[in-house]
């Protein structure tokens, strides 16, 4: 089937919309939403109709999951997918890593939340790294972004936000955990974590909700027009706050260009209200376009404030720093309140999805430092539907956007977009149905310099009927779409379930990657302690100090006498070296569960008010006398 019978015009959405003084066309609250199941008119001549439910017969499912025709997302037993594909978790706090093509779910990375099966914030360390954090007891992941050497994943690294807390915390890659969170001063609502790009420089974390800075009494409570937004860059080993940017409005997403001289942000409430109507009365929103080294030029001048021990630049329009031609933040007017932002993989573009407007606008990111009129370095605006939210690249050349409003995924061509009139729809080359209101969308190695173009993730909002009910909070749906194929057009896959509520995602080849099955001791803070090498000491009246192994069906004691009152801190190494041989040390009554994988060693500290005998067994299946691995705590009473 050629290109063009595929393309669709959506008759309908040009007339009748509201169109603001600036010639943008709007689409503000009020307007009437428009029947999102219509796959017949959005995809003119393709006959496959892959959103549609007629699709899903038994001859097209593979082990009883949705399957498009002609594509096949099976991974036979005992084979591994392609790639790794890191979700966010949302309010779950977590970061869920699938196999692609088949989906499946790895494991769930804790990040932000508490996790007994893999030990995380139940041993020292962890407990230590939330609390330090901010003590919150959830979090809300969004945006995992994997590190990057010469514009590809390098494998090292991944970066999630906490849009919930204002944080931003590092996995890592070899072992698939998190190792850092840093609580960033100054911003609510960390809502993006993007990297400075081609390696990875900085991260940056994009802060939504405007507060008065700083936020601790001493300014103007009741006022907005006092409040502000910052974004956040880190340093990506130190996990340090470097500096911080001061900007008018709110923020939303961002990406940054590929060579490393900008960084842009999404941005709405240009009106700088508190409420819904007020951050709604404008017409237009303005994309920040950060110019990094103009920042770090203004940072060794010293021309900050220092704000809660961090330097605060100011980057509003009327600072100084913001006058002239060198101008350390660009201000684009775009349509109101545009949502995703993404860089296109060549660098030249950077797409912004217009939300509340049916267009995406596609800047030139050459042109930004060279027009008079920011308005002028928007070099496309193609209309794509209802809700363009966020957008992904196959490398091809075709830029793919999520419609909420109309329950799509539109695939269309950038340069087309670019060469047509605005709010034209020609460079629409298809739609397909998703299973409902996709937020973010990713395609395999989208955020690199060389997308794979094959495997596409929607994240959709809403599953609704879609899966077995389960009460009144329906799980969301991850559905696989096909895009590898120009002629035969996108091709929904498989749905998958998903608890609420996810957001973003990364796709990396699996060559990218190289984690260990087995812990390196070297790589841990804790000292080895083998088998002939356990100790019990009393370092203080009322302290007792534990180092021993664990190995399958005992402990390197039997068992361990204490005193009420005592403070137990006990370390642990599991001496194994078979990979995936795991146990743990779990004391329930004392809220232990200290998960130690093989050539991993754990420290957990607790104190024990009560005397008694408190049973120590292991809470993962290790071998046939499984359930004999035990040890007692007596804990004698005092006195």
């Amino acid at each position: 089937m050629s290109q063009d019978t595929r393309r669709s015009t959506d008759a309908g959405e040009s007339d009748g919309q509201p169109t603001g003084d600036d010639g943008f066309d709007s689409m503000l609250p009020g307007l009437r939403r428009r029947d999102f199941m219509k796959a017949g008119a959005a995809i003119g001549g393709l006959s496959g109709l892959a959103g549609c439910t007629s699709l899903l017969s038994d001859e097209n499912t593979v082990d009883g999951a949705a399957s498009a025709s002609g594509v096949d997302n099976s991974v036979p037993p005992g084979e591994h997918d392609e790639y790794y594909a890191f979700l966010s978790g949302g309010q779950q706090g977590d970061v869920r890593v699938y196999g692609l093509p088949s989906m499946r779910e790895l494991i769930r990375i804790p990040v932000f939340n508490r996790d007994a099966s893999q030990g995380y914030g139940h041993d020292d360390e962890s407990q230590q790294m939330l609390e330090e954090s901010g003590g919150y007891t959830w979090g809300d992941t969004h945006h995992p972004r994997i590190s990057q050497t010469d514009g590809d994943y390098d494998g090292r690294f991944a970066y999630v936000n906490d849009k919930a807390n204002g944080r931003m915390a590092r996995i890592d890659l070899t072992y698939f955990e998190t190792d850092a969170i840093v609580d960033i001063p100054n911003q609510q609502g960390t809502h993006g974590a993007c990297a400075q790009l081609p390696d990875t420089d900085l991260i940056f974390g994009v802060g939504e909700f405007r507060t008065p800075i700083p936020n601790d009494g001493s300014g103007e409570l009741h006022d907005p027009d006092s409040y502000g937004s910052v974004l956040a860059a880190i340093n990506p080993e130190s996990m340090n706050v470097e500096w911080e940017v001061l900007i008018d409005g709110n923020m939303d997403n961002g990406d940054g260009s590929k060579e490393g001289r900008y960084f842009f942000t999404s941005a709405y409430n240009s009106e700088e209200a508190a409420t819904e109507s007020g951050m709604t009365r404008a017409d237009r929103d303005n994309v920040k376009a950060f110019d990094i080294p103009r920042i770090e030029a203004a940072v060794e001048a010293g021309e900050y404030e220092t704000i809660n021990e961090v330097p605060v630049v100011d980057g509003r329009q009327d600072s100084p720093l913001n006058q002239g031609d060198e101008p350390i933040v660009h201000y684009i007017p775009t349509p109101k309140s545009p949502h995703g932002v993404s860089v296109t993989p060549d660098n030249e573009y950077v797409i912004v999805s217009g939300k509340l407007d049916p267009t995406a606008s596609v800047i030139d990111i050459d042109a930004i430092d060279e027009v008079d009129d920011p308005t002028d370095a928007i070099v496309g605006q193609p209309k794509l539907g209802l809700g363009p939210l966020h957008t992904a690249y196959d490398g091809r050349g075709h830029a793919y956007t999520t419609l909420f409003i109309d329950s799509q995924v539109v695939k269309w061509d950038i340069e087309e977009a670019v060469e047509a009139e605005a709010r034209s729809e020609s460079p629409v080359i298809e739609k397909i149905d998703v299973h409902y209101n996709p937020g973010h969308l990713i395609a395999a190695e989208s955020y690199t310099e060389n997308p794979a173009g094959d495997w596409l993730i929607s994240l959709n909002k809403l599953s609704k009927d879609r899966f077995l009910p389960v009460g009144p909070q329906h799980p969301e749906n991850d559905q696989l779409i096909y895009i590898g194929d120009d002629e035969s057009g996108m091709e929904l896959v498989k749905d998958s379930p998903a608890q609420a509520e996810p957001h973003d995602a990364s796709i990396c080849h699996k060559s990218k990657l190289d984690p260990a099955k087995t812990y390196d001791p070297d790589d841990l803070e804790l000292d080895y302690t083998d088998e002939g090498e356990e100790t019990m000491e009393r370092v203080e009246e009322d302290r007792v100090e534990i180092e021993m192994y664990s190995t399958r069906n005992h402990y390197g004691f039997q068992e361990m006498t204490v005193q009420e009152g005592d403070t137990v801190e006990m370390q642990v190494t599991n001496i194994e070296t078979t990979s995936d041989m795991l146990h743990s040390v779990a004391i329930p009554e004392h809220d232990i569960n200290m998960r130690v994988a093989p050539q991993e060693t754990r420290k957990a500290t607790f104190t024990v008010d009560d005397p008694g005998v408190y049973w120590i067994y292991c809470a993962h299946f290790c071998s046939a006398l499984h359930l004999e691995m035990r040890s007692r705590l007596i804990v004698e009473p005092e006195g």
